[in-house]
C-alpha cells in the first residue's frame, strides 16, 4: 500500500463547484471533510449519547461526543509523531510534510465520527438490538412468507451481528442527507479509515488471530460503496493504516476516561486503584500515581488522591502515545504491506496497562449495580421499539394498506431515512427491499439519542 493512494481524496458523488475567483473555495477536501461532520446533526447528536454511565446528570461524565473529541485530538497527536519519526528516519520516501498533514486531517475527522453510528446506550444499546434479531427474525413474516427465507445469508449475519461501526459508514454515506443519497460524501481515505473491521458479516472469524476479523464493517447494503473505497484507496481487503492509529487513540481515550468517570462517581478509590494496579502491572504506572500522590501531600493538596489520580491519568496518556507511536513505527513496512495482524500496543510496553485498565473498568464499572440497572432499563426501552417498529415496517411498501397501528408507527420514522430507504429499494429484488426496511428501523433507532429514546418509549406507553 502506498500514500499517494491510502490519502485518496476523491467522493463517491460530486457536487457543483463554485469556479468563480471571488468565491473560490481553497480549502483541502479533508478540511471539507471537518466541516461537514462538525456541521452536522448526527454529530451534534454525540453529546446526548452514552459513553459509559447512561443518561447521566452530571457535566463531568463524558458524552459520545466528548469521547470523540478527545479521540480526534489524541489521532492527531498520533499521527503528527508517526509522520515525524518517518520523515527524521527517512523510513519512507513517499512520506513528505503534505503526507503528514494530510495523514493528521484524516485521522482528526476519523476520530469525531468513529462513533457516530453507535445506537443510544452505548454498546450495550447494540448488544440488545442483535439479541432482539436473534430471538425474533425467525418468528417474522411478511404475508405467509417467512423473512428469513427472503434473505441472504450475509442479510441474515448482518442484524445478528449488528455493529456501530458498520452504521457508521452507513451513516456519513448514506443516511446524512446534506445535497443527495450520498450522505457527507466524505473522501474515500477518511471513509477507509474508520472501517475498522474490513470483512462482511459472514467473513468474521474470532479465531484467526488478526483483528481485522473481529467483527464485521459493512453491512451488505454498503458492500458495492466498500469495494470501491478499497479500491480507490488500494487496501484490497487489507486494514487502512490509519486504522490501527485511530483505534490505538480509541483506546487511550476509553480506557483512560473510564477511570477517571469512575473515579468521579465514586466507583473506585485511589487506594483500590493502587491495588488493583499492582495486580497486573506494576512498576512504571504504579511509581508514578504513588509519585503523584506524595506530590500532593507535599503541597498541601486538598483533595490529594483526586489530585494524583488525575495527573497519574495524563502521564499515562503520554506514556501510551509514546508506545502506540513505537508499535506503529517498529511493525511499519508489515503494516504497510496489510500483513500486521495485532493492534499496535501488542508487545510494547503499554500492552499490560492497557489490559489492566480494561479489567478495571470492567470490574469496578460494568458489572456495577447502577450500571446493571441502566443497562436492564436500556434493554426495556430498545426492545420495546423494536417489537413496535420492525413488525410494522416490514409490512410497509408492500404495495397493500396497512394496519391502523403499522401505518402510525412508519409515520414516527423520520422522512429522510424513508426518502433514503425509497431510492436505493428501487429495483431491488423483493427480499432485498425487506432486508432495507430492517435496516430502516435499526437506521430510526441508531439515530435516537439516549433521552429521545427514553422519551419516546414513555410517550408510547402513555407515561408522564
Amino acid at each position: 500500500m502506498e500514500w499517494n493512494q491510502l490519502l485518496a481524496a476523491r467522493r463517491n458523488g460530486t457536487y457543483q463547484k463554485n469556479t468563480t475567483k471571488k468565491g473560490a473555495d481553497l480549502r483541502s477536501e479533508f478540511e471539507k471533510d471537518y466541516h461537514r461532520i462538525i456541521g452536522s446533526a448526527s454529530f451534534r447528536r454525540l453529546q446526548d449519547k452514552t459513553q459509559v454511565f447512561p443518561l447521566d446528570k452530571s457535566d463531568f461524565i463524558r458524552t459520545r461526543l466528548t469521547h470523540s473529541m478527545e479521540v480526534s485530538s489524541l489521532a492527531k497527536s498520533l499521527g503528527q509523531n508517526i509522520g515525524n519519526y518517518i520523515l527524521q528516519n527517512q523510513t519512507d520516501d513517499q512520506l513528505n510534510l503534505e503526507t503528514k498533514s494530510q495523514i493528521c486531517d484524516i485521522l482528526q475527522c476519523a476520530g469525531l465520527i468513529h462513533d457516530i453510528g453507535n445506537p443510544p446506550f452505548g454498546h450495550f444499546g447494540e448488544d440488545a438490538i442483535r439479541d432482539w434479531f436473534r430471538k425474533n427474525l425467525p418468528l417474522l413474516k411478511v404475508g405467509e412468507e417467512r423473512v428469513v427465507d427472503m434473505l441472504s445469508e450475509e442479510q441474515i449475519q448482518d442484524v445478528y451481528h449488528f455493529e456501530g461501526n458498520a452504521q457508521a459508514l452507513r451513516l456519513v454515506s448514506k443516511l446524512h442527507f446534506l445535497v443527495n443519497e450520498n450522505g457527507m460524501n466524505l473522501t474515500y481515505g477518511l471513509l477507509n479509515t474508520i472501517v475498522k473491521y474490513p470483512v462482511a458479516s459472514t467473513n468474521i472469524d474470532t479465531k484467526s488471530g488478526n483483528v481485522k476479523d473481529k467483527k464485521m464493517g459493512f453491512f451488505y447494503s454498503e458492500r458495492e460503496l466498500f469495494g470501491q473505497i478499497q479500491k480507490e484507496t488500494g487496501t484490497n481487503g487489507k486494514r487502512h493504516p490509519l486504522t490501527f492509529v485511530l483505534e490505538a487513540a480509541d483506546d487511550i481515550a476509553y480506557r483512560t476516561a473510564d477511570i477517571e468517570d469512575a473515579y468521579k462517581k465514586g466507583c473506585i478509590t485511589y487506594d483500590g486503584l493502587v491495588k488493583e494496579l499492582k495486580r497486573y502491572v506494576d512498576g512504571y504506572p504504579v511509581q508514578v500515581l504513588e509519585q503523584q500522590y506524595q506530590r500532593a501531600l507535599e503541597h498541601n493538596m486538598i483533595n490529594p488522591q483526586e489530585y494524583a489520580v488525575q495527573n497519574w491519568l495524563v502521564r499515562m496518556q503520554g506514556y501510551l502515545i509514546y508506545c502506540a507511536t513505537e508499535g506503529f513505527t517498529s511493525h511499519y513496512k508489515t503494516i504497510m504491506q496489510g500483513n500486521y495482524p495485532h493492534d499496535i500496543f501488542y508487545h510494547t510496553g503499554a500492552e499490560r496497562l492497557i489490559h489492566a485498565l480494561g479489567q478495571i473498568a470492567y470490574d469496578y464499572v460494568f458489572t456495577s449495580r447502577p450500571i446493571l440497572k441502566l443497562e436492564i432499563a436500556a434493554n426495556t426501552i430498545i426492545t420495546y421499539l423494536l417489537d413496535k417498529m420492525i413488525p410494522a415496517v416490514i409490512q410497509y411498501d408492500e404495495g397493500k394498506p396497512m394496519g391502523m397501528m403499522e401505518a402510525k408507527y412508519v409515520t414516527l420514522i423520520s422522512e429522510n431515512y424513508k426518502q433514503i430507504y425509497h431510492f436505493y429499494a428501487k429495483d431491488k429484488s423483493h427480499g432485498e427491499q425487506v432486508y432495507l426496511r430492517l435496516l430502516l428501523v435499526t437506521d430510526y433507532i441508531s439515530g435516537m439519542t439516549d433521552s429521545f429514546a427514553k422519551n419516546l418509549y414513555q410517550e408510547l406507553n402513555g407515561i408522564d
